[in-house]
């Protein structure tokens, strides 16, 4: 009886910490973008094909998954501003680039046609 004491209080601490972890990775939000591109905020200029860019900024840290029926519309992004954060994009199977593009930097694909594909958006 002891050990199922034991092996129960394991679980639930297993359960407690996992919960907890999975809290602080989604704390990621969208945010109304201010005026202009500077600013604390991650900006992304991005659109689905055949639609203009739209803007789209991010607070705090942790992944923000464009909703799967949008991503069958394919997102493209043609510019990222970090602002206070580090930043990396998921398209093409892999987080991009390999090392967060660092604080305060704006990353552009002006010779890609469209953009550059992108599912999710990660502040680290």
């Amino acid at each position: 009886m002891n050990f199922l004491r034991k092996l129960a209080g394991v679980v639930a601490a297993v359960v407690a910490a996992t919960l907890l972890n999975a809290g602080s990775a989604a704390a990621i939000n969208t945010v109304p973008c201010p005026p202009g591109q500077q600013g604390e905020f991650t900006r992304v200029w991005m659109h689905p094909t055949g639609r203009p860019d739209s803007q789209w900024c991010f607070a705090n840290g942790g992944t923000y998954w464009i909703p799967p029926d949008e991503v069958a519309d394919r997102y493209w992004v043609t510019k990222i501003w970090t602002g206070n954060n580090r930043v990396q994009w998921y398209g093409d199977g892999r987080w991009q680039p390999a090392q967060p593009i660092n604080k305060w930097t704006t990353m552009r694909w002006p010779n890609h046609p469209g953009g550059v594909r992108i599912e999710a958006i990660r502040i680290v």
